[in-house]
């Protein structure tokens, strides 16, 4: 990951540039390693980077032999070395997994990102036609937004986050994921079209367990890609130990003992590390590191600590308190953008944790995003009245999981320069799941079926005594609790308690004139918009944030913690 930032047919782009440039700035958390700039007529790219692949040559922005295409990209193409091979013709001037666009570029014009295996968002300049194109991943991994001033509506600029844009625009969107923009038709348009995208549309394919399970396990594969050490975020949840138990694997294959003979003829033992499509796995250690959160004795951590020892990865464990996750909660809010709920209370421990693993010397990092909205695993679709209904959620769940979690976990590690990448959102394991019969994915309690039940039986191996198991029974089979409440009730608990102290009755009855209909129902939404507000005072601002609340016509309580939902094994009231 990185951070990028273009300003195209701008007025005046020389007397720009030294403003453009502190613009980028404020996003130099997502690229500590390098910055750089390119200017092209009236035309600014600009570029921080963090590597982790082609670290001595992948410097952006990148620009063509002839000179004519200059590219800015934040992300990561996973078949970058097929695009080579594909693009041979191609003079490549770098090792760097995101070059290969250009040639795509040449090739596919517009259809470019329809060829890319990845994550990314990314701003290529044509300077023969004067021409910007822009490109985010189907899912919206990577941020991403656009922005206009109405007084030079000629002017279009993009940045990977937010903060770069409230100066200079008055209309700000976050640019949808699975969209490419052409300046040629000042329009965006969709590229990334497959059949189960349409809420309506019901699948009836019945699943496929060992389809599921070889498809995550490739997933997985191919995003240990790094040259740099690397971890795995470990709550101790089932999505993030079976990405944990999967890499732990991956890794140890990658470790291969292979004899080398030396230009003296002598022989030696040589750890590899690198798979057959030439992708370095191992970042320099031996084992995989994990890394969990939580407050003191907090349910993730134990569950955590469960699984790192029965994977043997190296475990990190790591605590905060109330008091520092209070007081983390203005940067939070800097950083994610955002005066959602859910994602504030998940944000803060990931937030933190995050710091401790860049500290540690770890730039990229997997992590369990997508799961929930895929499989429905959040404890509020047990209440679903229809499969029919089950999976038109889920999919709008997974449409806007680049307001939510995507958003959460981008950010949240970017603050800290640290990449997550996400396996159950890749696009062939999407492309699958998405089209199963939703009545295997539904939560029925009286046959045993619990929350993601298929995902888990997938990974389940005690029919096969001979098959290594992937995780302990417990965990394989632990009911799901959202992070927010994993790393510790009192959390959740004492983030409630703090608003009701700060936000007066008088206060919350007199919502602020600006925020219209978006009016917070609870204290703490009222506190969190205050803290947005003054961080972000432009109105267009609120206009990319999106509030993350369960389906209040299934009779979902409003609050978006799992411990309301009516099958929680405890619930709120304590029986």
């Amino acid at each position: 990951m990185c951070g990028i930032f273009a300003a195209f047919r701008h007025e005046d782009v020389k007397a720009y540039k030294p403003k453009a440039l502190q613009l980028t700035k404020r996003i130099r958390h997502r690229g500590p390693d390098w910055s750089g700039n390119v200017v092209k007529n009236t035309t600014i790219l600009a570029h921080e980077r963090l590597s982790i692949v082609g670290l001595d040559s992948g410097a952006q922005p990148i620009t063509s032999p002839c000179g004519n295409y200059t590219l800015c990209v934040n992300g990561e193409i996973y078949n970058h070395i097929q695009i080579r091979e594909e693009c041979a013709d191609y003079q490549f001037k770098t090792l760097s997994d995101c070059e290969p666009i250009i040639p795509l570029y040449l090739k596919y014009d517009l259809d470019a990102p329809k060829h890319l295996d990845g994550m990314f968002a990314w701003c290529l300049y044509d300077a023969k036609q004067d021409r910007i194109v822009a490109a985010r991943d189907p899912i919206g991994i990577t941020t991403l937004y656009m922005g206009r001033q109405s007084k030079t509506p000629q002017t279009v600029y993009f940045a990977s986050e937010l903060k770069c844009l409230t100066d200079d625009c008055d209309s700000i969107v976050a640019f949808p994921p699975g969209h490419v923009y052409d300046s040629n038709t000042d329009q965006i348009t969709r590229y990334f079209n497959p059949d189960w995208l349409d809420e309506d549309r019901i699948p009836s394919t019945p699943v496929d367990l060992k389809a599921i399970r070889e498809t995550l396990e490739k997933a997985v594969r191919k995003r240990l890609m790094a040259e740099v050490p690397y971890g795995v975020l470990l709550s101790g949840g089932l999505d993030s130990s079976l990405i944990a138990s999967i890499a732990a694997r991956e890794t140890e294959k990658a470790m291969q003992d292979v004899d080398v003979e030396d230009e003296n003829g002598e022989h030696h033992k040589h750890l590899t590390g690198v798979d057959d499509e030439g992708h370095l796995h191992t970042g320099g250690w031996s084992r995989l590191h994990s890394f969990a959160i939580g407050l003191p004795n907090a349910p993730d951590l134990q569950a955590a600590r469960k699984v790192a020892k029965f994977i043997g990865s190296v475990h990190h464990e790591h605590t905060f308190t109330l008091q520092e996750g209070l007081d983390a909660l203005d940067d939070v809010i800097y950083h994610l953008e955002t005066y959602d709920v859910t994602t504030i209370r998940a944000s803060t421990p990931m937030f933190l944790l995050s710091r401790k693993i860049k500290a540690q010397g770890v730039k990229m990092v997997l992590s369990g995003e997508g799961s929930d909205e895929i499989f429905g695993g959040y404890l509020y679709f047990a209440q679903a009245p229809s499969a029919a209904e089950f999976h038109t959620e889920s999919v709008k769940r997974v449409k806007n999981l680049h307001l939510a979690d995507c958003l959460r976990a981008n950010k949240s590690t970017m603050a800290w320069g640290l990449e997550a990448r996400v396996p159950f959102l890749d696009k062939e394991f999407l492309q699958l799941c998405m089209n199963i019969d939703p009545k295997d994915k539904m939560i029925d309690q009286a046959s045993g079926k619990i929350e993601k039940y298929i995902l888990r039986k997938a990974f389940d191996t005690t029919d096969d005594p001979e098959e290594k198991p992937y995780l302990p029974q417990e965990i394989l089979w632990r009911q799901k609790e959202q992070f927010s409440d994993g790393v510790g009730y009192s959390w959740i608990d004492g983030l409630k308690d703090t608003a009701e102290r700060v936000i007066s009755d008088a206060m919350f009855e007199n919502p602020k004139p600006h925020w219209g209909n978006d009016v917070p129902t609870t204290k703490e939404a009222y506190w969190y918009r205050l803290k947005f507000d003054a961080l972000y005072p432009q109105k267009t601002a609120a206009d990319t944030v999106m509030r993350w609340i369960p389906k209040a016509d299934w009779g979902c309580a409003e609050d978006p913690s799992g411990r309301y939902a009516k099958i929680h094994e405890k619930h709120v009231d304590g029986n």
